[in-house]
C-alpha cells in the first residue's frame, strides 16, 4: 500500500516503525520508509524525529535505538525496546498502564486514558486485531472503540478492562 506523502502520514509511518522494531540510525529508518514507498531526505527525517520527540535509548542488547514518548508521557523503558512482544502482550502491558476506564453503549465503548495517551493505547488496540473490534478513533485522553456486534460494546469494554487487569 502506498501512503500519501503528507507530513502526518510520514510521521504515522515513522511512529509505527519505531514501535514495531528497533531502529538504530536515521539511514536505517530512511531505508525502512523507502521500503514503504516513502522517500525522505535526511533533513526531513531529522525534523520528523525531533517533532515526534524521538530519543535514543539503550536497548537490552546495549545498542542505542530510537524510542518515542509514550506510556502517559514517560519514555519507553530500555528493557522493553526490541523485545518482539506479540500485539496482544503489548496491548496488555500498555492497557495496564494507560487504561483508566471503559464504558459502553450499544456497539460503542468510551475508553479514558491519561492526557496525551489515547493515540498510543488506540494503536495497541488496533494492532491487537481483535475480531470483535471494528476500529478505534482517538483524541487526547479518550478513545472511541467500535464493536462489530451492534450490541457488543459491553463485551468489548469488559474484555479491555480484563486486559488491563481492572476487572475480571
Amino acid at each position: 500500500m502506498t501512503l500519501p506523502m503528507t507530513k502526518a502520514a510520514r510521521q504515522a509511518r515513522i511512529t509505527e516503525l519505531l514501535s514495531r522494531q528497533p531502529v538504530r540510525s536515521q539511514p536505517e529508518l530512511a531505508k525502512l520508509l523507502a521500503e514503504s514507498n516513502l522517500e525522505v531526505t535526511q533533513a526531513t527525517l531529522s525534523r520528523d524525529l525531533d517533532e515526534l520527540g524521538a530519543l535514543k535509548l539503550r536497548a537490552e542488547d546495549g545498542s542505542l535505538v530510537y524510542a518515542l514518548p509514550g506510556e502517559g508521557g514517560g519514555r519507553i523503558p530500555p528493557a522493553r525496546l526490541g523485545t518482539g512482544e506479540s500485539p496482544a502482550a503489548r496491548l496488555h502491558r500498555i492497557a495496564e498502564e494507560l487504561l483508566v476506564s471503559a464504558e459502553s453503549s450499544a456497539n460503542l465503548v468510551i475508553v479514558r486514558t491519561p492526557p496525551g495517551a489515547a493515540q498510543f493505547l488506540a494503536s495497541a488496540i488496533d494492532h491487537a486485531s481483535y475480531e470483535s473490534i471494528l476500529g478505534t478513533v482517538a483524541g487526547d485522553d479518550t478513545i472511541l472503540v467500535i464493536s462489530r456486534d451492534p450490541q457488543g460494546g459491553s463485551v468489548v469494554a469488559e474484555a479491555l478492562l480484563r486486559t488491563a487487569d481492572r476487572r475480571t
